[in-house]
């Protein structure tokens, strides 16, 4: 048994070395075949080499606290892999959290504009390659304004609500078909939105002189109200004391007369 068992690993082991030595280029490469053409979902997306970036015109509003104005990305996606009916998606992210980006598989998984607080990215403004056709804008204003929706419903797929916070935020651009994803750009470089800046009026405070200045201020605006004050006090009591108020008592009591044919002459002499 032991002997039969060494003539069967024997044969095992000559067969090996005659396939190693007939065809072992073609076993070796057999890995690296397989693992080039397994594609895993998400993997095979065709990279574009365009850099998203904010629009170079100068536009009133451009950069705000809640939104930011993008260039439309023109002639970038004439490839022979994009058709005409493929959604194109701009994708939203807070920088820190582009590392763990993941394409969707389907256009169900789209992340609504809601999702942004938990996965730290979304996305918004699908259109297909027609809008963004390469040639002459002419006299339209070719941009993309992220965040620029204020009635639109967060939960709402591709909804453009304005944005949370300053970020900052990172986009690209994702092509988008029935069976995945087909086609991805660049991530643009850092956008930081606008921030209110607080009441700079009270750091004036702390100079000397602008506190003497406040002091002096606040004193004769106080003498002008005193000042103010006792006049019209005394303007209101002259004038109650010259006036006199009737009463009951103060009424003069009036005359009585007789008409001159009311009253009968008295008879001189007597009968």
């Amino acid at each position: 048994m032991w002997q039969r068992t060494r003539g069967q690993m024997g044969r095992g082991t000559r067969m090996l070395y005659l396939a190693m030595g007939f065809g072992g280029r073609s076993l070796l490469l057999s890995p690296l075949w397989l693992l080039l053409t397994w594609v895993q979902p998400g993997t095979g997306v065709e990279h574009i080499s365009y850099v998203p970036q904010l629009s170079s015109a100068a536009l009133a509003g451009k950069l705000t606290q809640s939104t930011f104005t993008l260039e439309q990305p023109q002639g970038q996606f004439n490839r022979s892999s994009i058709s005409d009916s493929d959604c194109i998606w701009l994708v939203v992210a807070y920088s820190k959290a582009i590392q763990n980006f993941v394409a969707p598989p389907t256009t169900q998984d789209i992340l609504v504009p809601a999702t942004l607080t938990q996965k730290g990215y979304y996305f918004t403004l699908p259109t297909n390659r027609l809008h963004y056709r390469s040639g002459s804008a002419g006299s339209q204003l070719r941009v993309l304004r992220v965040g620029h929706d204020t009635h639109c419903f967060p939960m709402r797929r591709g909804c453009n609500p304005p944005l949370p916070g300053s970020g900052p935020y990172r986009v690209k651009f994702l092509v988008m078909n029935d069976h995945g994803p087909v086609a991805e750009t660049e991530w643009s470089n850092e956008t930081r939105l606008l921030q209110a800046k607080a009441f700079e009026a009270v750091q004036g405070f702390q100079s000397a002189g602008t506190v003497v200045i406040i002091a002096i201020l606040s004193v004769l605006l106080a003498i002008f109200l005193a000042a103010l004050l006792v006049l019209l006090s005394s303007t209101c009591f002259d004038s109650c004391r010259s006036a006199q108020i009737s009463s009951p008592r103060n009424q003069e009591s009036s005359r009585r007369y007789n008409t001159h044919h009311m009253g009968s002459p008295e008879p001189k002499g007597g009968f």
